[in-house]
Protein backbone atom coordinates (compact mmCIF):
# COMPACT_ATOMS: atom_id res chain seq x y z
CA UNK A 1 0.00 0.00 0.00
CA UNK A 2 1.48 3.32 -0.99
CA UNK A 3 0.86 6.66 0.23
CA UNK A 4 -0.84 9.61 -1.94
CA UNK A 5 2.63 11.37 -1.78
CA UNK A 6 4.39 7.72 -1.97
CA UNK A 7 2.44 7.48 -5.86
CA UNK A 8 2.88 11.22 -6.66
CA UNK A 9 6.54 10.40 -6.71
CA UNK A 10 6.56 6.98 -8.16
CA UNK A 11 4.85 8.46 -11.10
CA UNK A 12 6.31 11.36 -11.25
CA UNK A 13 10.06 9.60 -10.92
CA UNK A 14 8.69 7.17 -13.63
CA UNK A 15 7.94 9.83 -16.02
CA UNK A 16 10.66 11.70 -16.06
CA UNK A 17 12.53 8.27 -17.06
CA UNK A 18 10.27 7.80 -20.04
CA UNK A 19 10.57 11.47 -21.04
CA UNK A 20 14.14 12.22 -20.56
CA UNK A 21 15.93 9.08 -19.64
CA UNK A 22 16.81 10.55 -16.47
CA UNK A 23 15.29 10.40 -13.06
CA UNK A 24 14.65 13.90 -11.62
CA UNK A 25 17.10 15.50 -8.89
CA UNK A 26 15.82 15.29 -5.36
CA UNK A 27 15.30 19.41 -5.72
CA UNK A 28 12.96 19.09 -8.48
CA UNK A 29 10.96 15.97 -6.65
CA UNK A 30 10.87 18.29 -3.52
CA UNK A 31 9.16 21.03 -5.61
CA UNK A 32 7.29 18.54 -7.03
CA UNK A 33 5.21 17.34 -4.08
CA UNK A 34 5.35 20.82 -2.20
CA UNK A 35 7.83 19.69 0.43
CA UNK A 36 9.42 22.36 2.81
CA UNK A 37 12.78 20.03 2.84
CA UNK A 38 14.81 16.94 0.78
CA UNK A 39 14.74 15.19 3.97
CA UNK A 40 10.77 14.06 2.96
CA UNK A 41 11.88 13.20 -0.24
CA UNK A 42 14.41 10.91 0.87
CA UNK A 43 11.43 9.34 3.38
CA UNK A 44 9.34 8.62 0.45
CA UNK A 45 12.29 7.25 -1.66
CA UNK A 46 13.27 4.82 1.33
CA UNK A 47 9.47 4.07 1.28
CA UNK A 48 9.16 2.97 -2.19
CA UNK A 49 12.49 1.23 -1.78
CA UNK A 50 10.94 -0.86 0.76
CA UNK A 51 8.25 -2.02 -1.09
CA UNK A 52 9.55 -2.87 -4.08
CA UNK A 53 8.60 -0.11 -6.29
CA UNK A 54 11.63 1.35 -7.24
CA UNK A 55 15.63 0.86 -6.76
CA UNK A 56 18.79 3.06 -6.86
CA UNK A 57 21.75 2.05 -9.10
CA UNK A 58 25.14 2.00 -7.62
CA UNK A 59 27.93 4.33 -8.56
CA UNK A 60 25.57 6.68 -11.09
CA UNK A 61 24.16 10.15 -9.88
CA UNK A 62 20.61 10.29 -10.09
CA UNK A 63 20.14 6.51 -10.52
CA UNK A 64 16.92 5.33 -9.62
CA UNK A 65 14.70 2.35 -11.67
CA UNK A 66 11.24 2.10 -11.76
CA UNK A 67 10.47 -1.60 -11.10
CA UNK A 68 6.84 -1.61 -10.93
CA UNK A 69 3.85 0.37 -10.74
CA UNK A 70 0.80 -0.19 -8.43
CA UNK A 71 -0.99 -3.07 -9.74
CA UNK A 72 1.39 -3.96 -12.47
CA UNK A 73 -0.95 -1.93 -14.92
CA UNK A 74 1.57 -0.41 -17.11
CA UNK A 75 -0.12 3.18 -16.68
CA UNK A 76 1.95 6.28 -17.72
CA UNK A 77 2.33 8.80 -15.40
CA UNK A 78 0.67 11.83 -15.00
CA UNK A 79 2.32 14.54 -13.22
CA UNK A 80 0.44 15.21 -9.83
CA UNK A 81 -2.88 12.71 -10.70
CA UNK A 82 -4.04 9.35 -9.43
CA UNK A 83 -4.65 6.86 -11.99
CA UNK A 84 -8.12 5.18 -11.12
CA UNK A 85 -7.10 1.96 -11.16
CA UNK A 86 -4.51 2.27 -8.28
CA UNK A 87 -6.85 3.80 -6.09
CA UNK A 88 -6.67 1.03 -3.98
CA UNK A 89 -3.13 0.93 -2.63
CA UNK A 90 -3.44 4.65 -1.84
CA UNK A 91 -3.85 5.81 1.99
CA UNK A 92 -6.51 8.51 0.68
CA UNK A 93 -5.33 12.09 2.12
CA UNK A 94 -5.82 15.78 0.95
CA UNK A 95 -2.04 17.18 2.06
CA UNK A 96 -1.94 21.35 2.29
CA UNK A 97 1.04 23.05 2.08
CA UNK A 98 -0.26 25.59 4.94
CA UNK A 99 1.50 25.82 8.41
CA UNK A 100 -0.21 26.15 11.47
CA UNK A 101 1.32 28.45 14.77
CA UNK A 102 3.47 25.16 15.48
CA UNK A 103 5.24 24.96 12.24
CA UNK A 104 3.79 21.18 12.02
CA UNK A 105 2.11 20.74 8.14
CA UNK A 106 -1.07 18.72 8.52
CA UNK A 107 -3.46 16.20 6.49
CA UNK A 108 -7.14 15.26 6.77
CA UNK A 109 -6.83 13.36 9.79
CA UNK A 110 -4.10 10.63 8.00
CA UNK A 111 -0.74 12.27 9.33
CA UNK A 112 0.97 15.60 10.54
CA UNK A 113 4.70 16.46 9.65
CA UNK A 114 6.09 17.49 12.59
CA UNK A 115 9.18 19.52 13.05
CA UNK A 116 12.02 17.59 14.36
CA UNK A 117 13.81 19.71 16.65
CA UNK A 118 17.02 18.27 16.60
CA UNK A 119 18.77 15.14 19.32
CA UNK A 120 17.69 15.85 23.15
CA UNK A 121 19.77 14.43 26.12
CA UNK A 122 18.07 11.12 27.80
CA UNK A 123 21.51 11.28 29.98
CA UNK A 124 23.87 14.12 30.85
CA UNK A 125 22.14 17.81 29.19
CA UNK A 126 23.24 18.48 25.93
CA UNK A 127 22.87 21.98 24.29
CA UNK A 128 19.08 23.67 23.93
CA UNK A 129 16.68 22.95 20.97
CA UNK A 130 17.57 23.71 17.91
CA UNK A 131 15.24 25.45 14.86
CA UNK A 132 13.66 22.86 12.80
CA UNK A 133 15.32 21.81 9.58
CA UNK A 134 13.59 18.54 9.36
CA UNK A 135 9.93 16.83 9.86
CA UNK A 136 8.92 13.36 10.64
CA UNK A 137 5.11 11.92 9.93
CA UNK A 138 3.22 10.95 12.97
CA UNK A 139 0.17 9.82 12.87
CA UNK A 140 -2.74 12.58 13.91
CA UNK A 141 -4.25 9.99 16.09
CA UNK A 142 -1.30 11.31 18.17
CA UNK A 143 -1.25 14.46 18.65
CA UNK A 144 -5.25 15.40 17.98
CA UNK A 145 -4.71 19.33 17.72
CA UNK A 146 -2.48 20.47 20.35
CA UNK A 147 0.84 22.36 19.35
CA UNK A 148 3.45 19.71 18.79
CA UNK A 149 6.75 19.38 17.77
CA UNK A 150 9.13 16.23 17.75
CA UNK A 151 12.90 15.18 19.36
CA UNK A 152 15.32 12.42 18.80
CA UNK A 153 16.45 10.47 21.71
CA UNK A 154 19.66 10.25 22.72
CA UNK A 155 21.05 8.27 25.09
CA UNK A 156 19.66 5.34 27.88
CA UNK A 157 18.63 7.55 31.16
CA UNK A 158 14.77 6.53 30.40
CA UNK A 159 15.05 2.89 29.14
CA UNK A 160 13.26 1.81 32.40
CA UNK A 161 10.62 4.11 31.20
CA UNK A 162 10.28 2.41 27.53
CA UNK A 163 12.38 5.56 25.63
CA UNK A 164 15.47 4.45 23.91
CA UNK A 165 18.22 5.89 22.37
CA UNK A 166 16.95 6.75 18.97
CA UNK A 167 13.52 6.97 19.49
CA UNK A 168 11.48 9.59 18.32
CA UNK A 169 9.23 11.77 20.77
CA UNK A 170 6.57 13.57 20.34
CA UNK A 171 6.43 17.00 22.57
CA UNK A 172 3.45 18.84 23.60
CA UNK A 173 4.08 22.03 23.88
CA UNK A 174 3.88 23.16 27.63
CA UNK A 175 5.73 25.60 30.25
CA UNK A 176 4.43 24.21 32.91
CA UNK A 177 3.41 19.85 34.31
CA UNK A 178 2.55 17.69 36.97
CA UNK A 179 4.76 15.69 39.29
CA UNK A 180 5.87 12.76 37.77
CA UNK A 181 5.34 13.68 33.87
CA UNK A 182 8.14 12.84 31.65
CA UNK A 183 9.26 16.32 29.90
CA UNK A 184 11.46 18.12 28.49
CA UNK A 185 13.07 20.92 30.59
CA UNK A 186 15.66 23.48 29.87
CA UNK A 187 18.31 23.87 32.47
CA UNK A 188 19.90 27.58 32.91
CA UNK A 189 18.36 28.71 29.57
CA UNK A 190 21.00 26.35 27.86
CA UNK A 191 21.32 23.15 28.34
CA UNK A 192 18.06 20.31 27.35
CA UNK A 193 17.50 16.67 28.61
CA UNK A 194 14.49 14.73 28.86
CA UNK A 195 13.33 13.50 32.84
CA UNK A 196 10.72 12.89 34.69
CA UNK A 197 9.30 15.65 36.77
CA UNK A 198 9.36 15.67 40.37
CA UNK A 199 8.71 18.75 42.51
CA UNK A 200 10.03 19.17 46.37
CA UNK A 201 8.66 21.71 48.05
CA UNK A 202 10.84 24.87 46.19
CA UNK A 203 12.88 22.68 44.43
CA UNK A 204 12.73 20.74 40.88
CA UNK A 205 14.23 17.27 40.75
CA UNK A 206 14.64 15.37 37.21
CA UNK A 207 14.56 12.38 37.69
CA UNK A 208 15.79 9.39 35.64
CA UNK A 209 14.63 6.22 34.34
CA UNK A 210 17.91 3.75 34.73
CA UNK A 211 18.99 3.47 37.68
CA UNK A 212 23.03 3.97 36.23
CA UNK A 213 21.72 7.81 36.47
CA UNK A 214 21.39 10.14 39.59
CA UNK A 215 18.55 12.37 40.22
CA UNK A 216 19.38 16.20 40.05
CA UNK A 217 17.73 18.57 42.28
CA UNK A 218 17.64 22.66 41.10
CA UNK A 219 16.10 25.70 42.47
CA UNK A 220 13.27 27.23 41.08
CA UNK A 221 14.33 29.04 38.61
CA UNK A 222 17.34 26.94 37.20
CA UNK A 223 14.71 24.90 35.24
CA UNK A 224 11.87 25.74 32.07
CA UNK A 225 9.19 22.91 31.18
CA UNK A 226 9.76 23.01 27.40
CA UNK A 227 6.59 20.35 26.75
CA UNK A 228 5.47 16.60 27.89
CA UNK A 229 6.34 13.70 26.29
CA UNK A 230 2.95 12.80 24.78
CA UNK A 231 3.85 9.87 22.09
CA UNK A 232 6.77 7.87 20.86
CA UNK A 233 7.99 6.49 17.49
CA UNK A 234 10.38 3.44 17.30
CA UNK A 235 12.09 2.75 13.96
CA UNK A 236 12.90 -1.35 14.27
Amino acid sequence: MLTRKQLLLLLFINENLQNDGVAPSFEEMKESLGLRSKSGVHRLIKGLEERGFIRRLPHRARALEVIKLPNDSGISARKGSIPHDTAQNVVRGEFSGQRKEDHSRASNNTSVDLPLLGRIAAGTPNEALKDANQYVDVPSSMISKQDCYALEIAGDSMTDAGILDGDIAIIERASTAENGEIVVALIDDHEATLKRLRKKGASIALEPANQAYETRIFGPDQVKVQGRVIGLIRNY
